[in-house]
């Protein structure tokens, strides 16, 4: 990386005489990428499975808090550090960003204090409102900028966390789902799996606590049948935390072996760490081969004109010729422009109808439970049931927008590919937006009816009953008060009680079903807002890549043109000295390439076929 990183300072240095502040400030944000280190792996799963465990046994240090009764409420990133250090990320009130969001400031707290401020003990519900927690250890296995994210629980009553969860993998470069062996993988994990799958380069599943589940070997042949319907190249990694632990204090190498860490710190390292910085040296380099060719067109430009002043004109005729094409792209009426606003715009629609289409499909199903029983007496088992569908449901539509947002960048850099301009892959940034959580679903009365309440009812039922039979056997002989009227009144008072109990029972059936419909509505609401949002955000970026890009070659076949047309006018004298000054500029631009591909950074057969896509 120091030797690319050498070349990207000597073209930024070489774009300065050129006059093209624009390529400097490219090199100079490909330098700033490729020089931030961190490659990102995300810890998800469900509450007590053992993320947490397998993070400290990752870095051989107690950096996440574990209680068998507590979790974790606030993500917690572990990274390299030359002392252990920790501190607590706030968000800053009134202070917003340069994305529109709010500022985040980073507090230093003791590190033996981390569990106060991350653990659901200490800050249940994330009281605290923080943004996050950071740890740094000097530990060898993140010193290449390895990176663990312990993530709150997801699934079950605290779904809304799924999401937030989500958005984290859209800027992480490997997800490792924790599920413990005491059973295989249930449905909303698999779930989880297949959203990861789509967002993240890469997906590993690990099956922690093998030393307390004797059968973990059965429940690690059934999760690899899972994981192969969904993808064969999904790893799997049996751990236990314990044993490295135990392994680390007394030196053990065959105890290390036998919890199943090495298999996935050599995971880490060679398959996500690895990969992860060839593809970011890849894309340096491309970006640095692109200016190349920038600086290169304007030099060949004015050298052939000097050196061949009779085709000049004929030069002069196609650079403005290819400038009027490039002038093209930057239109409102570009092809590639049309086809975002247009995609974007369907996009939108589709998102809508999707998060509606799966919301009406749980609102149908909850309003059919409600109808086939009194929901007063299970009602908080009801929200969480109706809560954790809500949630799985915005995750699907939230991964699904992702997808097609990602498709449609695709297909806009393959329509502005075809107008011949030279592209570097294109590199959507990450949102950083979070879904605002959606408001819990409201109590509802239960409907428990006291003794002394009963009576009341019965008894203003019975009051007709006794008083209307009473005097109808008054006109026997027989007193107002007799057995007749009594009995009477106790069948018209259960009566009663009978239909003010179905009323009653009506009432909260349709109070459940309002409670329900204002809970969907507020999902509408706010997720609606959020994923439009992410895509005006991924439609900005998006234009705003190719822009700078149809700029740069505007301004390099401009550059060409007028240095081909200041060469014609240059006398004889004058013109063997800019040769000579032009030759010696070209030769230290082909040198550059030549040292970039000797650095590895030429493109492979496959990528040099298909340059200029994204």
């Amino acid at each position: 990386m120091a030797e690319l990183v050498e070349l990207l300072e000597d073209g930024i240095a070489q774009a300065d005489p050129a006059g093209r502040p624009d390529l400097r400030r490219r090199l100079e944000n490909t330098r700033r990428r490729l020089l931030e280190t961190s490659i990102r792996v995300v810890v998800v799963g469900e509450f007590k499975q053992g993320k947490s465990q397998l993070v400290n046994a990752l870095v051989n240090a107690p950096v996440c808090p574990v209680d068998d009764a507590v979790a974790t409420s606030v993500p917690t990133e572990v990274r390299y550090g030359e002392t252990a250090s920790a501190a607590v990320l706030v968000p800053e009130e009134g202070a917003p960003s340069a994305d529109g969001g709010a500022t985040v400031q980073r507090r230093p707290v003791g590190l033996e204090e981390i569990g106060t401020y991350v653990s659901a003990k200490g800050n249940a519900g994330n009281r605290m409102r923080l943004v996050g927690a950071e740890v740094s250890v000097p530990r060898q296995i993140l010193a290449d900028g390895l990176v663990m994210v312990d993530s709150p629980g997801v699934g079950g009553e605290h779904s809304a966390h799924e999401l937030a969860t989500l958005v984290s993998l859209g800027s992480a470069d490997a997800m490792l789902l924790v599920t413990d062996a005491s059973q295989e993988l249930t449905e909303s994990e698999l779930r989880f799996l297949r959203h990861g799958l789509q967002m993240t380069p890469h997906v590993a599943c690990v099956v922690a606590k093998t030393d307390i589940y004797p059968q973990w070997r059965e429940v690690a042949a059934a999760n690899r049948g899972h994981l192969d319907r969904i993808d064969p190249a999904i790893r799997l990694f049996p751990v236990s935390a314990e044993l490295r632990l135990h392994a680390a204090r007394l030196q053990d190498s065959e105890l290390h072996a036998e919890s199943g860490y090495g298999p996935l710190v050599a995971y880490l390292r060679q398959e996500v760490l690895g990969k992860a910085q060839r593809t970011r040296h890849r894309r340096a380099a491309q970006d640095l081969r692109s200016v190349i060719e920038h600086l290169r067109l304007s030099l060949r430009s004015e050298l052939d004109s000097l050196e061949n002043p009779a085709t000049t004109p004929r030069r002069l005729a196609e650079l403005e010729a290819a400038k009027q094409r490039a002038d093209e792209l930057r239109r409102r009426s570009a092809r590639w422009q049309t086809t975002l606003n247009d995609g974007v715009g369907d996009l939108i629609s589709d998102l809508e109808h999707d998060l509606r289409d799966r919301l009406r499909h749980i609102q149908r199903d909850a309003e059919k439970s409600i109808d086939q029983g009194d929901p007063g007496p299970v009602w908080s088992e009801f929200s969480a049931w109706l809560q954790q569908r809500v949630a799985a449901a915005v995750s699907d539509t939230f991964v699904w927008t992702d997808g097609r947002a990602a498709w449609l960048a695709r297909g806009v850099a393959e329509h502005f590919a075809e107008d011949g301009v030279p592209l570097p892959e294109l590199q959507v940034d990450d949102t950083g937006s979070v879904l605002d959580p959606v408001a819990d679903v409201p109590d509802l009365d239960q409907g428990y009816v006291g003794f002394f309440q009963k009576v009341l009812i019965g008894m203003r039922g019975s009051y007709g009953g006794i008083l209307m039979f009473g005097l109808l056997t008054t006109m026997f002989g027989m007193p107002l008060i007799n057995p007749i009227s009594v009995g009477a009144g106790v069948l018209l008072g259960a009566r009663a009680y009978q239909e003010d109990r179905r009323a009653r029972l009506k009432r909260r059936q349709a109070d459940a079903k309002a409670l329900v419909r204002r809970h969907v509505d507020d999902v509408v609401f706010q997720v609606g807002k959020q994923l439009r949002d992410r895509l005006r955000l991924v439609q900005r970026e998006t234009r705003d890549h190719f822009m700078d890009i149809a700029e740069e070659h505007h301004r390099s076949l401009a550059d060409s043109s007028n240095a081909a047309q200041e060469a014609a006018d240059i006398f004889a004298l004058e013109r063997e000295e800019r040769i000579r000054r032009i030759r010696a500029r070209l030769e230290r631009v082909d040198a550059l390439e030549a040292r970039l591909a000797a650095a590895g950074g030429d493109p492979a057969p496959a990528e040099q076929a298909g340059r200029g896509q994204a």
